[in-house]
């Protein structure tokens, strides 16, 4: 077994401390990552508070990893030591129903393995990122360029795919007018991707002060959606609107700023059920999709392409034993736009 230094939540309710623990053997198909740097996911604190239900403690969260490959097993081919390398959200998938064959493992049939908070096939729970080495197969592993700053690539793992795989999906790019419903980790990133391709894009935000921000991402408009006057400029103008927000909000408001055939895409998790009015739906043919994560294919796609086009996120770096102060402050949304954890402090 291999010894490893980690932070970890015990229970619902204990603040992220110095935790212990082994980490299996390197295995004929497996990688070890010395991890230099993990992002803080907002999800990260609802599973290590339990906010989601099901969650398994000890827990030591993160899958938003970027480190170095220290050793590999005696199958590997994909990787050698001394490449960098990245874990997103999930370690492992069943690899056998269609989701899986078609490189879309994160709507894996059996349930894809998530980096932390899950089972492996053999039970033992999943630790994530806030440690100092991580083993994976090679076939969840992802290829990291040495172009871009190592700390600001590790968000990419999960806020980036969750709104670059959408954008791909749905082919939002050059003559599409895009709004992007609220600029945090994911919305920055939404900003990023739709600006690079092309997009005319406007921040819907219910901060003014998100403004001046949205502009310096490359935004070509802002809206404040609290301004009665604003609103009634954004009816019908939309050909997609890209849907962060995790906090309750009226989502028939926003079907109204969609053309017609117009889709709302939803990476974001309010607490609570949306109420939809089917005329918002109807009046337009207008539509709403969601999207989670990418898989493994499309995900070192996005590491390239954000590569060639130097598209790193924005990040604050901390220190590992400030976690719990980046948490609370994640929650008053004093945060531009993602805390990275600096793992040399560990």
């Amino acid at each position: 077994m291999i010894p490893v230094k980690a932070y970890a939540a015990q229970e619902a309710t204990s603040p992220i401390a110095p935790f212990s623990f082994d980490r299996r053997e390197v295995g004929a198909h497996d990688v070890l990552i010395d991890i230099h740097f993990c992002g803080v996911c907002h999800s990260d604190i609802h599973q290590a508070r339990n906010e989601w239900g099901g969650s398994i403690f000890p827990m030591v969260p993160g899958h938003e990893i970027v480190g170095k490959i220290s050793k590999v097993g005696s199958g590997v081919t994909k990787f050698k030591v001394g490449d960098l390398a990245g874990v997103g959200c999930f370690v492992d998938s069943c690899r056998e129903c269609q989701s899986c064959k078609e490189g879309l493992e994160q709507y894996c049939e059996g349930g894809m393995v998530g980096t932390y908070n899950g089972r492996e096939k053999d039970g033992t729970p999943t630790y994530g990122g806030y440690s100092s080495k991580i083993v994976v197969d090679q076939s969840y592993t992802l290829h990291i360029s040495d172009k871009l700053s190592l700390a600001a690539v590790a968000p990419l793992l999960c806020a980036g795919i969750t709104t670059y795989s959408p954008i791909m999906h749905w082919k939002i790019g050059k003559g599409h007018k895009v709004g992007v419903l609220g600029l945090g980790g994911l919305g920055h990133m939404a900003v990023k991707f739709a600006v690079s391709l092309g997009s005319e894009v406007t921040v819907l935000s219910t901060s003014k002060g998100k403004e001046a921000d949205a502009k310096r991402l490359g935004t070509h408009h802002f809206a404040l959606t609290t301004d009665e006057a604003v609103l009634n400029t954004l009816k019908n103008k939309f050909d997609f609107i890209i849907d962060t927000v995790s906090a309750p909000h009226d989502m028939n408001l926003y079907l109204s700023m969609l053309k017609r055939d117009g889709t709302i895409v939803v990476v974001g998790v309010p607490p609570t059920p949306a109420p939809i009015h089917n005329f918002g739906l109807i009046m337009g043919r207008r539509q709403i999709g969601g999207s989670l994560i990418g898989g493994i294919k499309e995900t070192q796609e996005m590491l390239d392409y954000c590569a060639a086009h130097n598209i790193v996120s924005d990040i604050e770096l901390i220190n590992i034993k400030d976690i719990n102060t980046a948490y609370d402050r994640m929650l008053k949304n004093d945060v531009k736009y993602r805390f990275v954890i600096d793992m040399a402090t560990l």
